[in-house]
């Protein structure tokens, strides 16, 4: 059995993508049952607000200093790549919130459901940020992607209802911290070697043939594509 750690958060479109791929090419090498994930939490901002206070080019532009013009196009060069997987990728207009509820559903999700359910939640969430443009901070958008991945509605609003999971969800940040982690998408493949960024298809599917083949994959040419506190690397 291969196991994978993953760091993201649901508000990094390099997670979204970077994930997509590789489940991809899982696919594509007939490796789905030989492989767990186990899906760790990284928020890019646990300050944000729960509330929506600017858009994603305005805060965009901010924080790369650039006009909003070129903001714009580096945004669409982003979801240029979702596209290209298939996904209605809309970052343009997201709506930036808090994840910790998020992640702490998660949480929930892989303590008490199985792996399909921990999957689905997981898609949910990303496809609910990036593709429905839905506030991830808000409770009616958590509820209704919890019950529809397979979480009883009474278990979502205990968890919504107290900070049951905040603990875990700070742990795999302390992790992080520890690891030298500073962007993501981050996985660690058998605990033994980690892939910082979202390789190609290519580059995941070597990265599994390798493991699989008992070795670690060699240097890669590829410039990974992360996000981290400071922001997502700009192509």
């Amino acid at each position: 059995m291969l196991n994978l750690t993953i760091w993201s958060d649901f508000a990094c479109p390099y997670c979204y993508i970077g994930e997509t791929r590789l489940f991809n090419a899982i696919e594509e090498l007939g490796l789905k049952d030989d492989v767990q994930i186990d899906f760790r939490a990284f928020e890019l901002d646990p300050s944000a607000s729960k509330e929506v206070v600017s858009s994603t080019p305005e805060r965009f532009a901010k924080k790369y200093r650039l006009s909003l013009e070129d903001a714009r196009k580096q945004i669409d060069q982003i979801s240029s790549l979702g596209k290209e997987l298939g996904i209605d990728f809309r970052y343009a207009t997201t709506n930036y919130s808090n994840t910790r509820d998020a992640h702490r559903l998660m949480k929930l999700a892989e303590d008490k459901y199985d792996r399909g359910t921990v999957i689905s939640l997981n898609e949910a969430l990303f496809k609910a940020y990036f593709v429905e443009n839905l506030v991830l901070a808000d409770r009616n958008v958590l509820m209704n992607k919890a019950i529809a991945s397979g979480i009883k509605e009474d278990d979502v609003r205990s968890v919504l209802d107290s900070n049951k999971y905040d603990d875990e969800v700070r742990f795999d940040e302390r992790e992080a911290m520890m690891r030298g982690i500073h962007g993501v998408p981050y996985i660690v493949f058998n605990g033994e070697f980690a892939v910082p960024g979202a390789l190609s298809l290519d580059g995941f599917k070597s990265a599994l043939q390798r493991e699989i083949n008992k070795n670690k994959p060699d240097s890669t040419e590829e410039r990974p594509h992360q996000c981290g506190p400071d922001g997502c690397q700009l192509l």
